[in-house]
């Protein structure tokens, strides 16, 4: 339970992740910072890259130029968090694992947001099963 004193740092917290302009997909994961800290979140490096976007992602190593294209293996779209999480047909064995806890209370898709909050469980048993390497078949440029 959040104390009187936490709650101050807790608004405190909020307004500055509001006005940051950096964590972009993580905001729309946790949104806001006290649905965040009632979590436990043990973070595996899959979870990370999905929650932030960063890592072995596709779309990330051709912004910072390490790979020569963005494009999925599965030639759909760009490899994107939301490309994994809703589109994917490579990942499309892990996705009904999830859509099928997700559809016994709310509708698919759904937002990252409770998919973060409410369905975190199951979204971080959905990160960590990726093999992020089925879909990266990735040619570094280095």
């Amino acid at each position: 339970m959040i104390t009187a004193v936490d709650k101050a740092s807790v608004k405190q917290l909020q307004n500055e992740w509001e006005r940051s302009l950096k964590g972009v997909i993580t905001k729309s994961f946790f949104p806001k910072i006290a649905d965040r800290l009632k979590l436990r979140i043990n973070a595996t490096r899959n979870f990370t890259s999905i929650v932030n976007g960063h890592g072995n992602i596709k779309t990330y190593l051709y912004k910072y130029k390490i790979i020569e294209s963005p494009m999925c293996s599965c030639d759909e779209g760009e490899q994107a968090v939301d490309h994994f999480l809703y589109e994917c047909k490579l990942l499309e064995h892990e996705r009904d694992r999830l859509k099928a806890a997700v559809i016994r209370s709310e509708n698919w898709p759904i937002s990252k947001h409770k998919l973060g909050i409410k369905f975190y469980k199951n979204f971080k048993e959905f990160a960590n099963s990726l093999l992020i390497e089925k879909v990266q078949c990735v040619n570094m440029r280095r």
